[in-house]
């Protein structure tokens, strides 16, 4: 485990707890419970109680972002993970804490925020980035997409992942331009083409003896 890794998991962390600092500067302004989950439509359909909202969220992020450090870093081949594409995944958790925090204290303060036009750019932007650096990623068995054909192939995963990383990308784009249209059926769309075509294309090759 690199020290590199180490202080970007010590800041990440931290990052992924600020809206715990906010939500105590908040704490008076805050009403006692607060909307953490909305619909397509941008409209409340889960509320958690203020604690549960400022302290909850963040610690249960702040443990899924050390969950999945650990995870990768026990992985016999990590070596094999590119540098820059594991420093950007631990950077995902603290952009999901920082955007979905601070939009459930605006909206409970009374800000028009569409959380939802947030939430499909955030998504966007990650898919993008995945897809640039999923082709650098080799065999491994915590990143990438791990089946039974790529993992025993290292030529099948290498062409699963060149076009696979083409897919998350016009995905991610996808996903960005119906941050306007909010059109539901666009989501699956988006979700199918980076995940089942991969697979799709992967089995392909293995069953060419590939």
């Amino acid at each position: 485990m690199k020290k590199n890794y180490k202080r970007t998991l010590i800041i990440t962390c931290m990052v992924t707890l600020l809206p715990m600092l906010a939500g105590i500067l908040l704490w008076d302004k805050l009403p006692d419970t607060i909307a953490t989950h909305f619909g397509s439509d941008n409209t409340a359909n889960g509320w958690s109680s203020k604690p549960f909202a400022v302290f909850g969220l963040p610690l249960f992020l702040a443990a899924a972002q050390l969950f999945s450090f650990f995870l990768i870093s026990a992985d016999p081949k990590k070596k094999n993970i590119n540098e820059k594409f594991f420093t950007w995944i631990l950077w995902i958790i603290p952009a999901v804490s920082c955007v979905t925090c601070l939009s459930c204290y605006g909206i409970a303060l009374g800000m028009k925020i569409n959380i939802g036009t947030c939430m499909y750019i955030l998504g966007g932007a990650m898919f993008i980035l995945i897809g640039n650096y999923m082709h650098k990623v080799k065999q491994n068995y915590t990143v990438g997409i791990k089946l039974p054909w790529t993992l025993n192939s290292e030529e099948n995963w290498n062409r699963t992942h060149r076009m696979a990383s083409w897919l998350w990308i016009i995905a991610g784009i996808i996903l960005i331009l119906n941050s306007f249209l909010r059109i539901d059926w666009i989501l699956i769309a988006a979700i199918l083409l980076s995940v089942v075509i991969p697979i799709g294309y992967s089995y392909m090759l293995f069953r060419k003896g590939i």
